[in-house]
């Protein structure tokens, strides 16, 4: 269960990252022309269309079930294990994220740091943030998890 990670992760876990899911969530599905033009900065602006409008929206609802995944997980199991599993799935998804948005960007853009909009910022910087401090933590680095507590009647195994 989430209770058992060390702090700095439980907060980033289980209340930073499923906001940020909101974050991303709420404007795909309800202002899906501007979630568009502001994935890649453009000098001239650019119509989307309908087709591209409901794939943003899509993706909208695919953050919003990212939400209640971890709602669902970090909130409701008694598995440290389970915890832990998830966050591995996370970990994968943080690697092809950020490749597929700085394959999106372009070579120039991708090295320029400088230029990069909110949107490219929080694609790869908090997600980046999100992958590191995963890796810290499968890697020990914030201390071991906190040992389950037994619920009276229930037999150590």
């Amino acid at each position: 269960m989430a209770s058992q990670l060390p702090a700095f992760p439980r907060v980033i876990f289980t209340i930073l990252e499923p906001i940020s899911l909101l974050a991303g969530a709420f404007p795909a599905i309800l202002n899906p022309a501007w979630f568009i033009e502001q994935q890649i900065d453009s000098p001239v602006p650019i119509s989307t269309t309908a087709q591209a409008e409901l794939a943003a929206q899509q993706l909208g609802n695919c953050y919003f079930l990212a939400f209640l995944l971890a709602v669902a997980v970090l909130y409701s199991t008694n598995e440290i294990a389970v915890v832990r599993r998830y966050l591995i799935a996370l970990w994968i998804a943080d690697i092809s994220h950020i490749a597929i948005t700085l394959f999106g960007l372009g070579y120039e853009t991708t090295m320029a740091p400088g230029s990069w909009n909110s949107m490219a910022w929080g694609n790869i910087g908090a997600t980046g943030f999100l992958f590191l401090t995963r890796s810290a933590y499968f890697l020990g680095v914030f201390g071991a998890d906190k040992p389950q507590l037994l619920s009276i009647g229930k037999k150590s195994q």
